[in-house]
């Protein structure tokens, strides 16, 4: 029996050494960078979104928010040298919002640990990654879906009508439905070159 313990502490040890390592400063820093950027973005995206909605409802919305995203996306990558996109696991427009394989891992991880009971609000994650290209710092903030959002994320079968005929006109692909409050709608990524 007492063999079987130093086993299992053995593996332990073994697993803690395999454990992804503690950040380093710079590391820390570029995860507070990019987490400011990221709520930076997604706080400018909101405040537009609910104003539109106050002003033409959420089918009046869905044309402004075509623009309107990728618009902000572009802005906060300019002034903030970085890559700045949304990303999905179920998107709304495939040309801007299809997730890398880090991206979509991360999205998957965040799906399951909301699942879970984590806060949704809270989930991020941030490291260093090499890829053929070079060692890049990736950061990304899940975007929990909020009461207001199911207007045109919710139920395909709970969608008003004019949302409906609005997003069969305006993203004849979309996938980014079925949604409830809590869970993750996608995320704000964010990438910098190290090299």
């Amino acid at each position: 029996m007492k063999s079987q313990f130093i086993g299992i502490a053995t593996l332990a040890a073994a697993l803690a050494a395999c454990a992804t390592p503690a950040p380093t400063a710079d590391e820390a820093a570029l995860a507070a960078e990019g987490r400011k950027i990221a709520l930076g973005m997604q706080q400018n995206l909101a405040g537009k979104l609910f104003a539109e909605i106050g002003k033409s409802g959420p089918a009046g919305a869905i044309g402004v928010c075509k623009t309107m995203a990728p618009e902000a996306s572009a802005e906060f990558s300019r002034s903030s040298g970085w890559r700045v996109t949304r990303v999905s696991l179920k998107v709304r427009n495939p040309v801007l919002g299809m997730p890398d394989a880090w991206e979509q891992a991360a999205l998957l991880d965040f799906d399951s640990r909301a699942a879970a009971g984590a806060d949704a609000a809270t989930l991020e994650r941030a490291e260093v990654v090499r890829e053929p290209q070079g060692r890049y710092f990736r950061y990304m903030k899940a975007l929990p879906v909020q009461a207001l959002c199911v207007n045109c994320h919710g139920a395909a079968d709970k969608l008003p009508a004019a949302v409906k005929a609005q997003l069969a006109t305006t993203y004849p692909h979309d996938r980014a439905t079925g949604y409830s409050p809590g869970q993750i709608r996608g995320a704000i990524s964010l990438k910098r070159p190290l090299d």
